[in-house]
This record gives C-alpha cells, structure tokens and sequence, in this order.
C-alpha cells in the first residue's frame, strides 16, 4: 500500500509547482526611461514595444504656386546665346595683314612650348612640300565676326606666292574648323577633295582628349593630306581607300646633278670663246712639256785647264786651285778665258 502512494504523491507535488510557476510577458518601459530616451532622439523598436495604436500620417496639403516674375526675351537670348565673338583688340592681328608666321595666334592659347612645337612642324612641312600651311587658332566657343568674309580674306592676302591652304581651327572643337584654299589651288582640287581632306583631318583630332594634343593630331593629317594634293596638282591620283590618305605618299627619288650640268648654265654665254682659249691652253702646255723635257736632257761640259805648277811641283799638299769663269750666267763649256783665283797658303 505504501509503494503505491509514493509515486502519486511525488506527482501530485509536480503537479502543483508547476501551476505556482508565472510565464513571463513582454518587457515594459521602466519609470521615466521612454520619456528620456524620446527627449534623446528617435527610439528603435518603439512601435514594437508599446501598445499604443500607430498614429495616423496626415495627408498633404497642396502646394501652392509660388508668385515668381517670369524672364524677359531679352534674358532668355542672353542666356541661351551668350556673347562669344573674337575681342575687337585681336582682329588686326587676325584679318588686317597677312601672318609673319603660319600660326597665328594673338591671343596665346597655345602655352609657350606648345607654340614652338606646332610652329617648327608647319615651317618643316614648308620645307618639305611645295603647298604652305596656314593656320589661325580661335576657342572653342569663339566665332569670327559677320562683317568678315574668310573667302574675301584669303583671296587678299593668299593669291601671291606659293599655294596655300589656310585653316581656321577652334581649341577643343575641331568639329568648327573650316578650311580655304588659295586661288591657284581651287581649280586643281575639288570642293569633295576638299571637304573629305577637313573630315579626315577632324576625325584624327577626336582620337586625342587634350586640346593641343587634339591640334598636333590635325595638323598631322593635314599635312599628309596636302601632299596628296600636292600630287594631284603635278597630274597623279588620289587613291580611293580611306586608309591610303592616312600615309604620307612618297616623293620621287631626285638625282643629283652632275658637275657640268650645274655649270652649264654658267658656260652657256662664253661658248663662242671656248674653241680659241681651248686652243691656247693646249699650246701654251704643249710649251711647258717641251720645256720640262729638255731641261731634264741638258748636258753640261767641263773645260780642261792646265794648272801652274806650284813651287816647281804639279801639285802639293795644302796647296789647291780655284777655277772661275767670268760669267756665272754662261754655260762653261761656252767660255774660254780662265780668270784664275789661286788660294795660297799664308
């Protein structure tokens, strides 16, 4: 009887404990902790730890217009077309004379380095092809004046001389750059040659993102393009392939001439006079060879002299004879007369 209430009694306290055991519930705010906390700032998980319902968003009010004064025609050209022509100071230098150089560049957007660089190209490529190249710098967001006619320009101060290509080139937008061919040229290449000549020229410039490095590619092209027309001036073709203009075409090799071709120019007015000088340089050579010859077989003579005896001896020791003639320019064999010099011994 007691082995079978002993387990029950153990369950029957089990039982009881546990039921005494209080589950735990959400944690609540402390005393004046939320209060602190908002005053400090935006509290995380706030809506997640109270029981109060969310507060409603309140609609937006529309908004009303604002009172602003709307611009004049007047602003809106200014500021969708600013003001961008060449400062009135530089155009002397641009369009009132012919440049010394050929760049110009007044207003020194090229630095100083830059200038010399692109200036010793164009004065080799002068050097080199018998078409010089002009170029006139401008910025980017210049234009050149509407009283200036560029075709009037170039015809004034370009029809003397050598043909010239003149390109007016804009820093930083080779895209505007506009290109004038001098009088002699205009006949000989045509407006297509021309425009695809600029286009090639423009596109080699948009493989470089610097500005001068965008005008050393332009000038590059251009004057490979010059030689091309350099040879269509002189009666050749210009290949069809795009990628052929890219290269420079090559010159025919020139001989050098000879010594009497250079001076046949310089003989020409004495040639009724060639004959008679021939003629006397020939004698007056054949004069000194004869001479030459003669004077190596010239034999000289000794005349024999019979000399005094001396002390009534033929000769002796320390005792000698000098032989002299009376004249120094006389051969001696041609003289007879002895003029006796003796040398005795004191």
């Amino acid at each position: 009887m007691k082995r079978v209430l002993w387990p029950a009694c153990w369950m029957v306290l089990f039982t009881a404990v546990r039921a005494a055991q209080v589950e735990p519930g959400l944690p609540v705010w402390g005393e004046g902790e939320r209060k602190q906390l908002e005053s400090e700032g935006w509290v995380a998980g706030a809506l997640l730890l109270t029981d109060e319902p969310v507060a409603e968003v309140p609609e937006k009010e529309p908004e009303t217009p604002l009172d602003v004064a709307q611009p004049t025609a007047e602003e809106i050209a200014e500021t969708e077309a600013p003001s961008s022509d060449i400062p009135e100071k530089f155009l002397p230098a641009y369009f009132g004379e012919r440049p010394a150089g050929f760049l110009a560049d007044p207003q020194g957007l090229l630095g100083q380095v830059e200038a010399k660089n692109r200036l010793n190209f164009l004065n080799y490529h002068a050097g080199d092809s018998s078409i010089d190249l002009f170029v006139y710098l401008f910025k980017g967001d210049q234009s050149i004046p509407g009283e200036v006619r560029e075709e009037e320009l170039v015809e004034r101060f370009y029809s003397e001389g050598r043909p010239a290509v003149v390109v007016f080139y804009y820093m930083g937008a080779p895209q505007k750059s506009v290109m004038y061919l001098s009088p002699s040229l205009t006949d000989v290449v045509s407006s297509a040659e021309q425009k695809r000549a600029l286009e090639s020229s423009v596109m080699q410039a948009f493989k470089d993102v610097d500005p001068a490095g965008q005008l050393e590619s332009f000038l590059i092209q251009m004057s490979i393009r010059i030689y091309w027309m350099e040879r269509m001036m002189g009666g050749g073709e210009v290949p069809v392939d795009e990628a052929l203009l890219t290269v420079r075409p090559p010159k025919p090799q020139k001989t050098k001439p000879s010594v009497l071709t250079r001076m046949q120019p310089l003989l020409e007015p004495a040639k009724p006079f060639v004959a008679p000088v021939a003629a006397g340089i020939g004698l007056m050579a054949a004069a000194l060879v004869s001479l030459s010859i003669m004077r190596r077989r010239a034999r000289y003579r000794f005349p024999d002299f019979e000399v005094e005896p001396r002390l009534g001896g033929s000769h002796a020791a320390g005792i000698g004879a000098v032989i002299s003639f009376a004249s120094a320019s006389v051969p001696p064999a041609s003289q007879r007369d002895q003029v006796p010099d003796y040398l005795r011994r004191a």
